[in-house]
């Protein structure tokens, strides 16, 4: 007899404390079996040692017995039964012992289980590594025993595979506890005990890596702390390791897969080329018909491959497969890129578009790899979804040099991607060598989409629009289910000429592309993929960035025409989309927050809009390079913003500080839009100084023709005392269907004060009334704050008069109008008024019709507490404190 076998393990020094794996353990061994299930190194043994050593002082300790692989049935119970000698337990001399090797007869179990029915206590016996000694004679002789013990036998089993035994009727009697590989994975917190044990102070990030690495394999984590402590930058150790340069490979070969027969050895080499396998793709690689059973029993006994979401499919541990990609380019080099291929064509044959592409790029064959990329309509994936960052590696090699028009489409997309237009440039060049009139549609799409796609980065608008209208015409030639399975195609490049549009100031045509693309990403305004028929899955993930994109466009457009309302609407279903689909912050943009500092500003809510900005401004700085429509914008609000909270040196400052282009003399006219916008911006800074000649140098030195630079220079020529010039270039506006909300409220206050200045009052109150009923729906309030003492002070006047039944206000109060209170401009911003949710809509109008909440909740099929969270938010906007007010309110506004 083996006396070490008797023993167990030493507890290591560091020991990382699990109790409540512990507190399983203790509660298992109150029924007749404890299963203790996962792979070698996964702290199986180490587990219950502690456990075992902890429960020293109990009545009856635990008896350890650890299971040899050549132990023969007699053999197994000869250490059983010295177990329980060493362990005080007092068997009858009737039981007797084996006496032959090879088994043992069923009377002598008779008489064990009688025995160990009669003890006093009831003894718990570990069989440490019972996986490697399981002959049907013993499992069946343990599972008698155990079963007539009467109580008597509590076994708890360690074992990298599922036991002989029948758990199925222990499961079904509730009589076994499991901890299976899940259980003893390490956890963060776990990882972050063992480091501290060996004295080593990771980042959370570092030990978030770490445990993604290892996927908490309890052994990796603790090879990885030892070889950590000999580095001289642990942290930089756990961002690079290779597991085939260190202890882990040698554990893992000599653990795993020298244990393995060569059959199986090799179909493992062969498989660890991809990311998953199933058994139709393992025979393929292997040659053999044998997948299907050598997976399942690899699987079963937890050799560190395990069955994908109780699928077909299987995946290797990534340490593992990691490993053998090293064992097999030694083993059998150049088989590795023959192993990708053939994978990849299996791939493409079922469909698995990602993966088939991923694995011929690996292969080196970049015809396959890319053809399947344009062929399949898919070239945007590089540019968004799940798996843009996974096909963009995988392209990464693609050398310049290879031959055809695939190739060279997905060279110049990817360096799209990263902004690189010399490179792209050169890939494009290439392409169109390939390309002609008889070339496959697919590829002249791809080719006018990133046409779309680069005019958005250049912003050259008739390059953008020619190469939009080639995508509209090739789209019509595609089969229609190819288009519908790529819908990120169209809403990519609907939401690039969008954003041209938008920078060149052709609002109209803007507004109606990125309305166009909105829809194509499946539900207008809200969230993709919700509703039967839309897309799903991949799709779906792939629709959500420029679903973001075109709505915060969108806003933006929207808050350029003075559509205050809509605008918010659309920031904040921007904002949503990118909160619903979890955005990492490198892929979100600030144009959501941006919309909403700018519909603050101008409702008069400095303290909200400021906060907006401070939004926008820290997304935007770990966001992507922003449109130059967005970046001009943000100056412009910015420069407003400290403007109207009285600080002009930081307004101009803002303006000083912007970094996009600012174009002189003769240059393209989105070019010159921008530059003229921060001109109009920074004159009005110049006139809240007080400073209406430097308001006029600046736009006198940028002459532009749009109908805002003419209504900021006769507003500064109005400032210099020129009222008559500043008549001739009021007039001088278009017609007011061409002008946006906010041109025509400030032509408008500026006629009332020309015509004030000029002693007409009755015209000066009615081009003010006005401008009252123009804001009222949009709860436009700054351009009063801004429209000079004369305006504040009529408005003043008429908002103490009494309401008479006609008069040069359209027979109401200016106080009465949607939206705009009066008095308060001269006292003060009003109260805070956002825009109210679909459903908060709908809740106010259940309450309109004095429904309880209960009432309300039925209607709408939501529970009381949801409506009671609607309501509060309704009260919050609406500057209310009840719901009758909340009524009355709405009504004032139009809302319902």
């Amino acid at each position: 007899m083996l006396t070490a076998r008797f023993t167990a393990p030493a507890v290591p020094k560091t020991l990382v404390h699990r109790p409540e794996l512990l507190r399983r353990l203790t509660a298992g061994v109150r029924g007749p079996l404890t299963l203790i299930n996962g792979p070698a190194g996964s702290g199986k043994t180490v587990l219950t040692a502690h456990w075992a050593a902890a429960g020293r002082r109990a009545p009856r300790p635990p008896l350890w017995l650890t299971v040899e692989p050549d132990d023969a049935p007699g053999v197994f119970w000869a250490y059983v039964l010295e177990a329980l000698h060493r362990g005080g337990v007092e068997i009858p001399a009737a039981v007797g012992r084996p006496t032959r090797a090879e088994g043992v007869t069923q009377s002598f179990l008779v008489r064990l289980a009688a025995g160990l029915a009669e003890s006093a206590q009831p003894v718990v016996l570990v069989l440490d590594q019972f996986d490697t000694a399981q002959p049907p004679a013993m499992t069946e002789g343990l599972d008698f025993v155990l079963r007539h013990a009467a109580g008597g036998l509590r076994i708890v089993l360690t074992s990298r595979t599922d036991s002989l035994l029948p758990l199925h009727r222990y499961r079904a009697a509730g009589e076994i506890a499991e901890i299976r590989h899940a259980d003893l994975r390490f956890t963060h917190a776990d990882a972050e005990a063992l480091l501290g044990e060996h004295r080593l102070h990771l980042s959370q990030d570092g030990i978030r890596l770490l445990v993604q690495r290892t996927e908490g394999w309890a052994a990796g984590v603790r090879l990885c702390a030892l070889a950590m402590q000999r580095s001289p930058d642990p942290e930089a150790f756990v961002r690079q390791f290779a597991a085939d340069r260190t202890t882990i490979a040698d554990y893992l070969l000599g653990e795993v897969l020298d244990a393995q027969p060569p059959d199986t050895q090799d179909l493992l080499l062969r498989v660890c080329v991809t990311d998953r396998v199933h058994p139709d793709l393992a025979d393929a690689l292997t040659g053999r018909t044998d997948a299907a059973r050598t997976l399942a029993g690899l699987a079963r006994d937890n050799a560190f491959l395990e069955q994908v979401d109780a699928s077909a499919w299987y995946r290797l541990h990534p340490l593992f497969a990691e490993v053998l990609r090293a064992h097999l380019r030694q083993r059998h080099p150049g088989l590795e890129q023959q192993l990708h291929g053939r994978a990849a064509r299996w791939l493409a044959g079922t469909g698995r578009l990602t993966e088939a592409v991923v694995q011929g790029a690996a292969a080196g064959d970049w015809p396959f790899a890319a053809g399947q990329l344009v062929d399949a309509l898919a070239i945007g994936r590089l540019f968004t979804g799940l798996e843009a960052e996974q096909l963009n590696r995988a392209f990464a090699p693609l050398p310049a040099e290879a031959e055809g028009a695939a190739p060279a489409l997905v060279g110049a997309a990817a360096r799209l991607v990263v902004q690189d237009l010399p490179g792209y440039e050169d890939a494009v060049r290439r392409a169109d060598s390939h390309l002609g009139p008889g070339s496959g549609a697919a590829a002249r799409l791809s080719r006018a989409f990133l046409g779309v796609l680069a005019g958005r980065t250049t912003g050259d608008p008739a390059a953008t629009e020619r190469a939009a209208a080639d995508a509209e015409r090739v789209l019509g030639e595609l089969p229609a289910p190819l288009v519908a399975a790529h819908p990120e195609v169209r809403a990519l490049f609907l939401a690039a000429l969008g954003a041209v549009r938008l920078g060149a100031g052709r609002l109209d045509g803007a507004q109606s592309v990125l309305t166009a693309a909105v829809e194509a990403c499946g539900e207008p305004g809200t969230r993709p993929g919700t509703e039967p028929g839309t897309a799903s899955g991949t799709e779906r993930a792939a629709l959500y960035p420029p679903l973001c994109d075109a709505l915060g466009l969108l806003a933006l457009t929207e808050l350029m025409r003075g559509r205050l309302r809509q605008a918010a609407a659309h920031a904040r279903a921007s904002l949503a989309v990118a909160e619903q689909s979890a955005l990492p912050p490198e892929r979100r943009s600030g144009t959501g927050h941006l919309v909403l500092a700018g519909v603050a500003l101008e409702q008069d809510d400095l303290p909200a809009a400021r906060s907006h900005l401070d939004l926008a401004t820290a997304t935007a700085a770990a966001g992507p390079r922003p449109e130059p429509a967005v970046a001009v914008g943000a100056a412009v609000i910015g420069s407003r913003i400290a403007a109207a909270e009285g600080d002009g040196e930081a307004a101009l400052a803002v303006l000083a500080g912007f970094t996009g282009p600012r174009p002189t003399g003769a240059v393209p006219p989105y070019r010159a839009r921008a530059a003229d916008e921060l001109a109009v911006a920074e004159s009005a800074v110049h006139l809240a100084r007080g400073d209406a000649a430097a308001a006029l140098r600046v736009l006198d030195a940028a002459p532009s023709g749009r109908p805002e630079h003419a209504l900021a220079r006769a507003g500064a020529l109005m400032a210099a005392g020129r009222a008559e010039s500043a008549a001739r270039e009021l007039a001088a506006l278009p017609a007011d269907d061409g002008l946006t909300l906010p041109v025509r409220v400030g032509a408008c206050l500026l006629g009332a004060r020309i015509a004030a200045a000029e002693g007409d009052t009755a015209a000066a109150r009615r081009r003010l009334a006005e401008a009252v009923e123009l804001a009222g729906p949009e709860e436009l309030r700054r351009p009063f704050a801004e429209g000079g003492p004369w305006v504040r002070r009529t408005l003043r006047e008429e908002a103490s008069r009494p309401v008479p039944p006609h008069g040069s206000m359209a027979g109401r109060r200016p106080g009465r109008q949607p939206g705009i209170r009066t008095g308060s401009l001269a006292e003060g911003p009003p109260p805070v008024v956002e825009a109210l949710s679909a459903r908060e809509t709908d809740v106010l109008r259940q309450a309109a019709r004095m429904l309880s909440t209960e009432e309300i909740a039925a209607e709408l099929y939501v529970s009381a507490n949801t409506v009671k969270t609607h309501l509060k938010s309704i009260y919050r906007k609406l500057g209310v404190t009840r719901r009758s007010d909340a009524v009355h309110r709405a009504q004032d506004l139009g809302l319902l």
